[in-house]
């Protein structure tokens, strides 16, 4: 039987513990501790937890942009600090809550579609304006949206370049850290769409992290609560969000909000 796509093992990732002058020893602190779970291919899988509790660390543990302090993590059973060395990203994608800060102001929306087109999936020079423009329209963007630079973008125009940007290489694993914190209700709503659509049509696992629930709720079979570095409660969805067992996963749900409305997925001024 083949091993689960992505396996996370007793994973922990501990910061500071070292002498510093002229303050002394740091006090160590975990930001993930003793944390397990797993996540198959094309399924969907639902992060939630307040401000702090690891979530983003764990993020950066999976993305091998940290090495864990404690245990490890596996991508189909081989651990990505070693694969990080050889083609991880095209197998692995990170989306950051910062849509406008994860583009390169210098580069036009073209110029940085293309680098991950060239580098991770070989497609020649001639062939790159074509495929520029496909992955604006899988997007719901025009692709005039090509010619501007990331200053000329909304926030929700940015942020769906940087979801172009990352399903670009065709991963496995795309990793989405609060992909629609940042941004306001409607087009919160309209980013969640697209989400449910790339779900439906790609071949990739998706690992949503996010505070707020009702956004979990409707993008992910699976859902994960994380309090203080540690992980509480996991299940199915209805089981976690309907029957919590965990005190702190029943305060997260009196808490949570409606979940945002289905809007069309093509909405370029937005």
């Amino acid at each position: 039987m083949s091993p689960p796509l992505l396996q996370v093992v007793d994973a922990g990732r501990r910061y500071g513990g070292s002498w510093r002058f002229p303050t002394g020893r740091q006090p160590a602190r975990w930001a993930v501790r003793a944390l397990s779970l797993d996540l198959d291919a094309r399924e969907s899988l639902g992060l939630v937890g307040e401000s702090g509790s690891g979530k983003s660390t764990l993020a950066r543990l999976i993305c091998a942009l940290e090495p864990p302090t404690t245990g490890r993590i596996l991508l189909r059973g081989a651990d990505v600090a070693a694969l990080a060395r050889r083609g991880f990203g095209r197998r692995v994608q990170y989306v950051l809550q910062d849509a406008a800060g994860a583009l390169n102001p210098r580069k036009t929306v073209g110029q940085s579609l293309a680098l991950p087109l060239q580098r991770l999936r070989g497609v020649r020079r001639r062939s790159l304006g074509g495929a520029v423009a496909r992955l604006l329209d899988r997007v719901g963007l025009s692709p005039e949206l090509a010619a501007r630079y990331p200053h000329q973008l909304s926030g929700g125009q940015a942020q769906r370049v940087v979801i172009a940007r990352a399903i670009a290489p065709e991963p496995e694993l795309l990793v989405l850290d609060e992909p629609v914190s940042a941004l306001d209700v409607l087009v919160q709503a309209q980013i969640l769409a697209l989400l449910q659509d790339l779900q439906r049509h790609l071949p990739t696992a998706f690992l949503l992290i996010s505070h707020d629930l009702a956004v979990v709720e409707r993008l992910c079979p699976r859902v994960a609560v994380m309090q203080d570095e540690r992980l509480v409660e996991h299940g199915p969805r209805e089981e976690v969000l309907r029957h919590p067992r965990h005190d702190y996963t029943r305060r997260l749900l009196a808490a949570a909000p409606r979940a945002a409305a289905a809007v069309p997925r093509r909405m370029n001024g937005n």
